[in-house]
């Protein structure tokens, strides 16, 4: 089977990552801005930031034959910081609709204070003036009535609900989602979030339509295969290859595909991997590495050349 991770931060994660995520079927992912740990305290490091997920981070991938897409916007969290959040939203401009970008995010709530919701209208006007997808972070606390609010805000603004994917469901809000209409995405997380079992048997419960399955892996304890791992639970706990196929692969593809940035051609008609290549003349290999370049009609029918 293949698979589309459709929340992922790789600018945390490493080549191996990205190799052992490829070997186990994934061909796209998508990296939302995000908050990257520490605050920051200038608008040129999200500039920066924003510059890397439409560049190095995107070759990055292409190198392990991955597609690689992003989202773009102000998190919730580093929205409280209002005069840096002013310079932030003069940038978003400047990179939603650069090649790649496939919607305006991660944004919603965290604290679910009146900085954050001011910087999520704007954002979500954004997001209507270009058509692109909203991808919603619900917050880890009061998460229902977080969730809630982020879709009344959203129609409020006249958001059709087909164009928002809300993102780090649990039990607690997935038929809230669903009965409204938006797209309803589940991150696969340690501890924290939602473990691939509870998963299982919410697609038993509710099927498979609007349902997309993530990892949000980052720079936390996280599983950046947590994707086709749930999806071999799924598979052996008696879930249909076809329910599979849609909550790991096609509904991330009909949500973000909205985007006019993503289609099923980019990873299958891909060009072969080929390391040899450099971004800004720097290459993912170091000295006495061999590169890895791909020969045939397709990515998996590869040769290392020596």
């Amino acid at each position: 089977m293949l698979f589309i991770d459709p929340h992922v931060h790789m600018t945390s994660r490493t080549t191996d990552d990205y190799e052992a995520m490829r070997n186990a079927g994934i061909v796209a992912m998508i990296e939302p801005a995000f908050w990257m740990g520490q605050p920051r305290t200038e608008a040129g490091t999200f500039k920066d930031y924003y510059s890397h997920l439409i560049g190095f981070e995107r070759f990055r991938a292409s190198q392990f034959g991955i597609k690689h897409y992003c989202t773009i916007g102000l998190n919730s969290k580093e929205a409280n910081n209002e005069p840096l959040a002013e310079e932030v939203i003069e940038l978003l401009p400047l990179f939603v609709l650069k090649e790649g970008v496939v919607g305006v995010g991660e944004i919603g709530y965290d604290d679910q204070t009146p900085a954050e919701d001011k910087y999520y209208r704007l954002q979500l006007d954004l997001a209507k003036e270009v058509n692109l997808p909203v991808q919603i972070h619900t917050p880890h606390r009061d998460k229902r009535k977080g969730t809630l609010r982020s879709m009344e805000v959203a129609l409020e603004h006249g958001l059709e609900p087909g164009m928002v994917i809300v993102d780090h469901n649990n039990e607690e809000t997935v038929k809230d989602v669903l009965d409204r209409g938006f797209w309803a995405a589940f991150t696969i997380y340690p501890h924290t979030k939602m473990g691939n079992e509870r998963m299982t048997e919410i697609v038993r419960q509710y099927g498979h339509e609007r349902i997309m399955i993530n990892s949000a892996a980052d720079w936390g304890i996280s599983d950046p295969l947590a994707v086709p791992k749930t999806a071999q639970l799924m598979l052996e706990r008696g879930i249909s290859e076809e329910s599979v196929r849609m909550v790991t692969y096609q509904n991330a593809l009909a949500a973000f595909g909205q985007s006019g940035q993503m289609q099923e051609s980019d990873w299958l008609e891909a060009n072969p991997v080929d390391q040899s290549l450099k971004f800004s003349g720097n290459s993912i290999l170091r000295g006495g590495q061999t590169p890895r370049i791909d020969t045939g009609e397709n990515n998996n029918d590869s040769r290392i050349i020596r």
